[in-house]
């Protein structure tokens, strides 16, 4: 894997770290970090700060997902309506019953075919077969399954499917931020990178106390500075 060099930059990497990080983590368009940074007395220009998400960004997910523990082996699959160019397309997504990003797909059709590319590609990634997956109402599900010959039980059903519907609100907000996504190419190159750091930083805060939630901050945040770190 390709190591991240900083080399023959103007700005020292714990800016350019830092800026990369306001973009990914939370949901801010590229000029509301120029502006952060202006603040701070850096002036640098919304286009250095997108030059340096693709060129950084890609090898930071790699590195953030290659130490996330294994997820677990409950599965929700769900698709949600995506306007790309005018044109009508779906995004696939999977996520586990803790809210992880497991893998997405963005595709034209919501049919048997989409639905086998998504499972085939999660079943590659993750390694392993679940040990319960769950959807929605769509037939293409189903087929997809018992294409497959998975013998793990598949539960449909809106409301068991909540998990999954709930975890489209973080990509419904930065579609509005970005005013839509300019391609499917574009929207699966950033989305899959955003992934990695959600995951990273998704820390079920109403689920822990406050003294643990600042244990897996410092957690989260040293998983950052390792994975943005300079090979």
């Amino acid at each position: 894997m390709p190591h991240l060099s900083y080399r023959r930059h103007r700005f020292p990497p714990p800016i350019i770290q830092h800026a990369i990080w306001l973009y990914l983590r939370f949901t801010l368009s590229y000029r509301d970090v120029e502006d952060l940074l202006a603040e701070r007395g850096l002036e640098i220009s919304y286009e250095t700060v997108r030059r340096w998400v693709l060129k950084f960004g890609p090898g930071i997910a790699r590195k953030l997902r290659r130490c996330r523990p294994r997820p677990s082996d409950r599965w929700h699959l769900d698709e949600m309506v995506v306007r790309i160019a005018g044109k009508r397309m779906y995004l696939w997504r999977a996520v586990d019953h803790e809210g992880e990003v497991l893998d997405m797909l963005v595709q034209r059709r919501r049919d048997k075919r989409a639905a086998l590319r998504l499972m085939r590609k999660l079943l590659r990634k993750q390694g392993f077969t679940p040990k319960l997956l769950i959807t929605d109402k769509l037939g293409s599900y189903g087929a997809a399954f018992r294409h497959l010959g998975l013998t793990c039980p598949h539960e449909q059903g809106l409301r068991k499917n909540n998990r999954a519907e709930n975890s489209h609100q973080v990509v419904r907000r930065r579609e509005r931020k970005m005013q839509r996504f300019k391609s499917a190419r574009s929207a699966q190159y950033f989305l899959s990178i955003h992934a990695a750091v959600y995951n990273t930083f998704n820390l079920q805060r109403h689920l822990v106390s406050r003294s643990t939630l600042r244990v897996f901050r410092a957690e989260a945040a040293a998983q950052w500075q390792d994975a943005a770190a300079a090979g």
